[in-house]
């Protein structure tokens, strides 16, 4: 059956932040579990990935014996991992060429993965920055937790520059315990700053997942004549013909992705692009297809 994915301009018709997390995770798992590549019953939700240190007697052999590939078995009312999401609301997150910009898609995204959490019973908590940390949510499984993410989530106004030292040093100030880390940025900085910031929370016993959101006109940019662009973190203005935006551009983006990519692997970091256009449930079941090793 053809699936029905949601287009990001649905979404933004979408006022109220828990539906449209709910709608977007719904289609997400409804398609998981329909799906016959990813060798996993209905009782996905009840997995998680092993990570060293985690005890073996919780680990399902069945699963292993069928992938190679190891889960612990995860059981209700039981929190089995500490999510912590960035959200980058820096200046550039604002760009888009179409409906939604970098930062409302970036926000479906963050309260998609708070919500799924919470249908887990993770605890989750939330980080916003620019170039500070501009609100903070410690992680927990209060009740109401949900809500307190997507008011946040909800209140995230755009700053000014980047700068992903302050809220990682922010991060490792009140990590007490392992569990996944999830940064939501556009990642406009050299991949080599990127990388050197994040990879010691990976030492740690961390995962950490890099989700990378770009609009479509900034992997691809197409105009027929010359238009001035500025950066919105600096406001650096430059004249761009529609000979360079089409010949010497996409090998300057596709290498800096290409660096994104080969260094957060090179560091045990996951790595996933998204461009704004795509609908989220649909990038949502790629990431977790590409997470498990689906070739």
């Amino acid at each position: 059956m053809q699936q029905r994915f949601l287009d990001p301009s649905v979404l933004s018709g979408i006022s109220n932040l828990t539906l449209v997390a709910q709608t977007v995770v719904d289609g997400f798992i409804s398609g998981l579990h329909r799906s016959p590549d990813f060798g996993f019953s209905q009782e996905f939700a009840e997995y998680r990935m092993y990570n060293p240190g985690d005890d073996l007697r919780h680990v399902d052999w069945n699963v292993y014996a069928r992938t190679e590939r190891m889960y612990l078995k995860r059981y209700r009312g039981e929190t089995n991992c500490q999510v912590t999401i960035l959200l980058d609301a820096s200046r550039s997150m604002k760009y888009t060429s179409h409906k939604i910009d970098k930062l409302e898609y970036a926000r479906y995204l963050t309260a998609s993965i708070a919500y799924m959490a919470g249908l887990q019973r993770d605890a989750a908590g939330l980080i916003v920055f620019d170039d500070e940390v501009r609100q903070f949510v410690p992680p927990s499984t209060r009740q109401g937790q949900l809500a307190r993410l997507l008011h946040a989530v909800e209140k995230a106004e755009v700053g000014t520059r980047t700068d992903y030292a302050r809220p990682f040093a922010h991060l490792r100030e009140f990590l007490h315990r392992r569990g996944l880390i999830v940064c939501i940025s556009d990642f406009w900085e050299k991949p080599e700053d990127v990388i050197k910031t994040i990879a010691p929370l990976r030492f740690h016993g961390n995962e950490v997942v890099l989700f990378h959101v770009l609009d479509p006109m900034e992997i691809r940019p197409k105009f027929d004549d010359p238009v001035l662009m500025e950066d919105l973190e600096t406001g650096a203005t430059l004249e761009v013909s529609p000979d360079y935006a089409a010949k010497e551009y996409p090998a300057k983006i596709d290498a800096h992705l290409e660096e994104m990519r080969s260094k957060s692997k090179g560091n045990g970091l996951d790595y996933f692009l998204i461009d704004t256009s795509r609908p989220l449930d649909a990038a949502l079941r790629e990431y977790l297809a590409a997470r498990g090793g689906r070739k």
